[in-house]
C-alpha cells in the first residue's frame, strides 16, 4: 500500500517578496557603482571581453556576412541573395522594398534594412537580416554615397547577415549558398526583359537597346512542324551542354542560316528564338561599320546569352574576298569590313569572346554567299524557310481568326496544292475581315489570283 502525506507549506507574503527583490537590486547597482569607480578599465574590459567569448563559445548560433561588395568589385552573392529573398516574402514580413527600372515591365521586390526572412532547407532553418552602416569617404568610391553638405561622403555599406546553428556549417556553404545562386539565376531569367540592340556609335560600347516586345512564338510560326521540333531540340541541347564544349575545346556557340523567299517568316523566327532562350537580340547592320576594327569593338561588346543577327548577308555589304582583288594585290585594308574579319569571329580566336551566343545569318539568296560562309562549324544548321503549306495555313487560322476548321478548308487545301504564298501574304489576307467566312473567302481568292498569275508566266 502506498501511502501519501501532506505538510502545510508557509509561502511568504507578497510584500516580503516586493521587498527582497528591491534589496537585491539595489545591491546589484551599489556593486556596479563600486566597480566600475574602484577597478581599472583594463581590468573591466579584460572580464568584459572574456565573458563575451564565453558566451560565443556556448552559442550554437553560427553567422554568415554576405557584403555587397568585395572591394571595389560588387559580390555577386549578395546580388543573387537580394533576388533570391525577394521571391520569399511572406504575410508576416512588415517592409519589403518595389524596384523598376524605367525600361523594364518586371517589378522586382526584395526586404528593408533590419527586416529578417526565415528560409528552410532540408529541414534547417536559415534566418536572414538586411543590414546598413554608414561610413565617412572621400569622393571617388563607386559604391552607394549620399552627400552630408561638406566634403566627404556617406558610405552606406549593405551585407546580409545569414544565421544557423553551427552544425549546419557545412551543409550551408556546399549546398545552400550554391542553391541561392541557382535559384536567382532562374529567377533572373524568368522574369528577364528581353532586349533588342542596335548600332549605336554614341554608345560606350557601340550598342544602344530598346525592349523586345516582339509576340513571336513557335506555337505561332506557320513552318514545317518537322524542321520546328528538330530546331527546338536543337537550341535545347545546345545550351544544356556548357561542359561538353569545354571538354572538346570548342567555342560554345551555334550558328544558323536562315534561308528563303522574303516573306517567310525569317525575322518573326529569330524573336520566337529570342522569347524561347530568354536571350538577348544584337540586331548588327554590316552597312553601318565602318571598318574591321569597329567590327571587333561591336561583337565583343554583345553580351553572353544573346542572338547576333546579321540580315540579308548577301546583300548588307560587299564583302571583299578574302584571297585576293582581281590584281592580285591583298585584299587588306582596314577601312572596310571583309569577310576575314567576319569570318575570323564565327570560328576564329575572336569567336570565344563570350559565351552561349547564337549567330544568325538571314538571306533570300543563299546561292549568292561565299562558299567560305557555309561550311560545317560556321552555320552548324541551316533551314529553309519555304513558302506557307496548308499545315501552315491552318495554324495561322487558328492564330488570327480562332477556328480550326471550316468548309473552305478543303478549297484552299486544293489551290495550296497548286499556288505558291508566303506566310506573311496569307497571314495579310486573314486581318481583312473580322468574319472568318469572309477572310476565308478572301484568301481563297487570292490564291486564285496568284495560280493565274503564275500560268500567264
Amino acid at each position: 500500500m502506498v501511502t501519501f502525506s501532506c505538510e502545510t507549506v508557509n509561502l511568504p507574503q507578497a510584500n516580503t517578496i516586493i521587498s527582497t527583490a528591491a534589496s537585491l537590486a539595489a545591491t546589484a547597482v551599489l556593486i556596479g557603482t563600486l566597480a566600475t569607480d574602484f577597478i581599472p578599465e583594463q581590468v573591466q574590459s579584460f572580464f568584459s571581453t572574456r565573458t563575451k567569448r564565453i558566451s560565443k563559445s556556448l552559442s550554437s548560433q553560427l553567422t554568415v556576412v554576405i557584403d555587397e561588395f568585395n572591394g571595389l568589385t560588387p559580390n555577386h552573392m549578395f546580388e543573387a541573395s537580394n533576388v533570391y529573398l525577394g521571391t520569399k516574402v511572406s504575410p508576416s514580413t512588415r517592409r519589403i522594398k518595389a524596384n523598376k527600372n524605367i525600361k523594364d515591365n518586371h517589378i522586382s521586390l526584395c526586404i528593408d534594412v533590419a527586416e529578417e526572412i526565415v528560409d528552410y532547407f532540408d529541414g534547417v532553418k536559415l534566418t536572414w537580416v538586411l543590414k546598413s552602416c554608414s561610413n565617412v569617404t572621400n569622393e571617388g568610391s563607386s559604391k552607394k554615397k549620399r552627400g552630408n553638405g561638406s566634403g566627404l561622403e556617406k558610405l552606406e555599406m549593405r551585407s546580409y547577415e545569414l544565421r544557423f546553428n553551427k552544425k549546419h556549417k557545412d551543409m550551408v556553404i556546399t549546398r545552400y549558398l550554391r542553391h541561392v545562386l541557382q535559384e536567382a539565376k532562374k529567377i533572373k531569367q524568368s522574369s528577364k526583359e528581353i532586349k533588342l540592340h542596335t548600332v549605336d556609335y554614341n554608345g560606350t560600347d557601340y550598342w544602344s537597346c530598346i525592349n523586345l516586345d516582339h509576340p513571336a512564338t513557335f506555337d505561332k510560326i506557320a513552318m514545317d512542324p518537322n524542321v520546328k521540333r528538330d530546331l527546338i531540340e536543337d537550341l535545347e541541347r545546345f545550351i544544356s551542354r556548357r561542359e561538353y564544349y569545354r571538354r572538346v575545346g570548342k567555342a560554345w556557340k551555334r550558328g544558323y542560316l536562315l534561308y528563303g523567299p522574303p516573306g517567310t517568316g525569317k525575322s518573326s523566327l529569330v524573336a520566337a528564338m529570342a522569347n524561347y532562350l530568354k536571350f538577348d537580340v544584337y540586331d548588327l547592320d554590316l552597312k553601318e561599320v565602318m571598318c574591321n576594327s569597329d567590327l571587333r569593338r561591336l561583337l565583343i561588346g554583345a553580351a553572353s546569352k544573346s542572338i547576333l543577327v546579321i540580315e540579308d548577308i548577301d546583300c548588307s555589304v560587299e564583302l571583299p574576298n578574302r584571297d585576293a582583288t582581281e590584281d592580285g594585290a591583298k585584299a587588306v585594308d582596314d577601312d572596310k569590313v571583309t569577310l576575314s574579319a567576319l569570318l575570323n569571329f564565327i570560328d576564329g580566336l575572336w569567336s570565344t569572346c563570350g559565351d552561349e551566343r547564337i549567330i544568325v545569318f538571314t538571306t533570300n539568296h543563299k546561292d549568292r554567299l561565299d562558299p567560305a560562309l557555309l561550311r560545317p562549324g560556321r552555320m552548324d544548321v541551316q533551314i529553309h524557310m519555304s513558302y506557307c503549306t496548308f499545315s501552315g495555313f491552318k495554324l495561322l487560322a487558328a492564330n488570327y481568326l480562332e477556328i480550326n476548321d471550316d468548309p473552305l478548308f478543303k478549297v484552299i487545301e486544293e489551290l495550296f496544292d497548286k499556288a505558291q504564298a508566303t506566310a506573311a501574304e496569307v497571314a495579310g489576307e486573314l486581318m481583312k475581315s473580322n468574319d472568318p467566312a469572309a477572310a476565308l473567302q478572301g484568301l481563297a481568292s487570292f490564291l486564285k489570283d496568284r495560280i493565274r498569275d503564275d500560268m500567264r508566266l
